[in-house]
């Protein structure tokens, strides 16, 4: 090859990178405009201090390594649907491994922590072997790395994220923090989604629900126990946790009951489930406090899984984090911590490969039928369990309350 033609190569090689560094500048230069000119009088109307915008703006640059990033100027990249995705069958999310370990580490803390503990839930009446579930879930006992600077991560997505609204929210409540509580650029420690600290709140949640409990007077859920502990206990209070219920019970629906009446819409009091013939899986009677209160069936596998009787504290376990998998985890867990318990007595049965786009289309011919399955978004939540239910009894069949690809292709 002549020497020409490699200079030429060369050139045509490098051209790529050097434009899209040209053009990572540009954007760096318009995100400082952008702060300047529309975030700075933002956060000034909500009262943050000019100190406290120049010390958080001080070397702020992108982060151009996070996910669905769309510069300005730019459409978002096409890709794959995430309704493409395999649909991961729920006995996945239950390591057992990971769950005894966990108790195990649970019970020892649950001994160091029992005073703070108790004095947490005489104020908010969550039980120690709650929060220290949704501790070890969220962030293993605040022992996981959490390796992002939330400004910086927030700041990037309100500026060029495929959510710029949710996150500028969050960005300009980050601030408010900084501003607020004694706290110094950097030092807020996040996932990469924003999750800021040892019980992964948003900056919002923070300043709704973050609380000192060691009397330090600031609410430091990155460094400490006190405050992360009972800061999650604040958040589940506020969210409706009714004190001296428990979270549900794992029960045996038998087939003469349909699976299609689940849902916190179609609560009754627990003795009436019994009535019905559905009863612990433990043999144990429904608790006296809990007959004549409200409970809810959950089938989160169909007929081809355990079965619960739910009260309310599971949907507030929901508000944390919305799925029944994360609620069922956090109760599960809290059972072994709280009494030695292990897993659920019925095994998760196996299920069939399907993708979400599969399940997507079977919700969307339900719902041309008059089902509300709550959005075909390939998930079977409870709405889309109980509408296949109601399908098969219309049709005569025995009712599953799940998907499977048989059943998805007989839906029309």
């Amino acid at each position: 090859m002549k020497t020409g033609s490699v200079a030429i190569l060369v050139l045509m090689l490098l051209w790529p990178a050097a434009a899209f560094s040209q053009s990572k500048a540009e954007t760096e230069r318009q995100f400082q405009a952008w702060l300047e000119a529309d975030i700075r009088p933002e956060a000034r109307r909500a009262g943050v201090s000019r100190k406290t915008l120049r010390a958080a703006f001080a070397g702020l640059s992108l982060d151009w390594s996070l996910p669905d990033l769309v510069p300005p100027g730019t459409k978002p990249p096409k890709r794959r649907a995430q309704s493409q995705a395999e649909f991961r069958a729920p006995a996945r999310y239950f390591s057992e491994n990971s769950l005894q370990a966990q108790a195990r580490t649970g019970r020892s803390l649950a001994a160091k922590w029992k005073t703070t503990l108790d004095r947490i839930e005489r104020k908010y009446g969550v039980p120690g072997s709650i929060l220290l579930a949704i501790w070890a879930r969220e962030s293993g006992f605040g022992r996981a790395k959490i390796p992002h600077d939330a400004v910086r991560i927030l700041a990037t997505k309100a500026f060029m994220s495929t959510r710029r609204d949710l996150f500028r929210r969050e960005f300009l409540a980050a601030l408010e923090i900084l501003d607020k509580g004694r706290f110094a650029p950097g030092s807020l420690r996040s996932s990469w989604a924003g999750a800021m600290g040892q019980p992964q709140f948003l900056p919002s949640s923070y300043l709704k629900y973050a609380v000192d409990f060691d009397g330090d007077r600031r609410a430091d859920i990155w460094n400490s126990v006190p405050d992360t502990l009972a800061s999650i206990a604040n958040y589940l209070a506020r969210h409706g946790w009714q004190k001296g219920r428990d979270w549900g019970f794992e029960a045996r629906i038998p087939t003469s009951v349909s699976c299609a009446q689940e849902g916190p819409d179609k609560a009754r009091p627990m003795r009436e489930w019994a009535q019905m013939g559905i009863e612990r899986v433990s043999g144990r009677p429904f608790p006296d406090n809990e007959v004549r209160r409200e409970g809810m069936m959950l089938v989160p596998a169909g007929r081809n899984g355990p079965h619960f009787v739910v009260t309310p504290n599971f949907y507030v376990l929901k508000d944390y984090n919305n799925s029944d998998l994360y609620a069922l985890y956090v109760g599960n867990l809290a059972d072994r911590i709280a009494y030695g318990s292990g897993a659920f007595r019925t095994a998760w049965g196996k299920q069939a490969r399907m993708l979400r786009s599969d399940i997507a289309a079977m919700q969307r011919r339900l719902e041309k039928r008059g089902y509300d399955v709550g959005g075909a978004d390939g998930l079977p939540g409870f709405k889309t369990r109980r509408s296949i239910g109601e399908w098969q009894i219309s049709e005569g069949r025995r009712s599953s309350c799940f998907p499977t690809p048989a059943l998805i292709r007989d839906v029309r």
